[in-house]
């Protein structure tokens, strides 16, 4: 297997809604909030559901590396109830290895409203259920030795079961890609994460403000000068600024694409890395890695969800 992504295994239910809802819930505009069972209800009470998918970040690019025919699997923990099997069909049906044997689980399998704003921003709001319960035990040794390479998420780390899994997953990999995910996250595990960037993981996605954050700057040269003191491929994404790889000394940038009718910008960032990662393993130099990236990070900002 090329790729082996292992993630937080969540059903994405997307909705639009007005800023005023933003608001009236006390939700800032941009970001991912982890809610409980009974938040979620709540919410979900009063909104109408624009469409339902297997979603996570990392199952968003697994997906998108599907789709431009790589062998991938993925590792996520949902629960046998109707969400957990919806989740798996999703992903079987985009020839993605579901690689989890799911059970009964006493709590329900996590979901993910995706608040649409008209702005095309998203808003978040998680209840990971099942999905923040991965553990060692659910991570297979053999699995992973067999891919190339291993993408995790920055929302993986947790404490408990899930950072063990992490830990189990870089431990026993060739190579270790992961996504810092979102600022909240950056900021939340900021010390673990430099530790990681710095001395455990080979390739890092992030984009502006999340690499600023992680050195506590706000100038984007030192960024730069950060990441060629690593033996690493740091990759950002820089918006309408374009994306930009920096491996030891070797800096290469690519330039967004323009005039972009612009939908939803669920899944940019996830698909960006589909198309990076599919770059590298087939062997593209880095510049056609970043320019196959922005491609489908354009295609798939130009529809709802984080599906091509």
């Amino acid at each position: 297997m090329k790729i082996l992504g292992i993630g937080n295994a969540i059903v994405d239910v997307l909705c639009k809604v007005d800023d005023s809802f933003l608001t009236k819930n006390s939700l800032t505009k941009g970001t991912m909030k982890l809610i409980d069972e009974i938040e979620f209800k709540t919410l979900m009470s009063s909104l109408k559901i624009e469409d339902t998918v297997s979603g996570g970040s990392i199952a968003n690019s697994i997906v998108g590396l599907s789709q431009l025919g790589d062998n991938v699997g993925f590792i996520g923990k949902v629960s046998d109830d109707k969400l957990g099997q919806k989740y798996e069909d999703g992903l079987k049906k985009e020839k993605v290895n579901f690689l989890y044997k799911k059970s009964k689980e006493p709590i329900p399998t996590g979901s993910c409203l995706i608040l649409i704003t008209p702005d095309s921003e998203r808003t978040m709001c998680t209840y990971l259920g099942t999905a923040g319960k991965i553990n060692e035990n659910d991570i297979h040794e053999k699995t992973i030795k067999e891919s190339e390479i291993t993408f995790l998420e920055g929302y993986l780390w947790d404490e408990g079961g899930p950072k063990k899994a992490f830990n189990k997953a870089i431990n026993n990999s060739k190579t270790v890609a992961m996504s810092l995910s979102d600022l909240f996250c950056v900021e939340r595990h900021k010390p673990q994460f430099l530790d990681l960037v710095k001395n455990r993981l080979d390739i890092i996605f992030a984009n502006e403000q999340e690499i600023l954050s992680l050195i506590d700057s706000n100038i984007f040269s030192e960024v730069i000068s950060f990441s060629k003191s690593l033996n690493k491929n740091i990759v950002i994404t820089r918006g309408d600024k374009g994306a930009i790889s920096i491996k030891n000394t070797e800096v290469i940038e690519c330039s967004a694409q323009k005039n972009l009718k612009i939908k939803d910008l669920t899944g940019a960032g996830d698909l960006f890395a589909a198309g990076f990662l599919h770059g590298l393993i087939n062997k593209m130099n880095t510049k056609d890695c970043l320019n196959k990236g922005t491609e489908l990070s354009a295609k798939i900002i130009q529809k709802v969800g984080a599906r091509i």
